[in-house]
């Protein structure tokens, strides 16, 4: 039996919407981490909650801090509509 499609939509409730974004951020991270060292890919991987909270995930071999120090850093804005790319510094 094939299991149906979830769609894509706000979770209305704000407590199974908050269980939801951990639940998946830790997936993402997981992944991250798979594909870090299955592929020996130098990631790094910038999450924001909806209340502006920074969740961060980087290979070993280069952590966040190695990044202040490079002069220039793209930042992708993702909103409901649109994706911005703002350079910064």
């Amino acid at each position: 039996m094939a299991q149906e499609k979830t769609k894509m939509k706000r979770i209305a409730n704000a407590s199974a919407r908050q269980v939801t974004f951990a639940k998946r951020r830790r997936g993402l991270f997981k992944k991250a981490q798979e594909l870090s060292i299955l592929c020996e890919a130098d990631l790094a991987l910038l999450v924001f909650s909806s209340t502006g909270k920074l969740y961060e995930y980087s290979s070993s071999r280069y952590p966040l801090k190695h990044y202040s120090r490079v002069p220039c850093i793209f930042l992708f804005l993702v909103s409901e509509s649109s994706l911005t790319i703002k350079k910064h510094r």
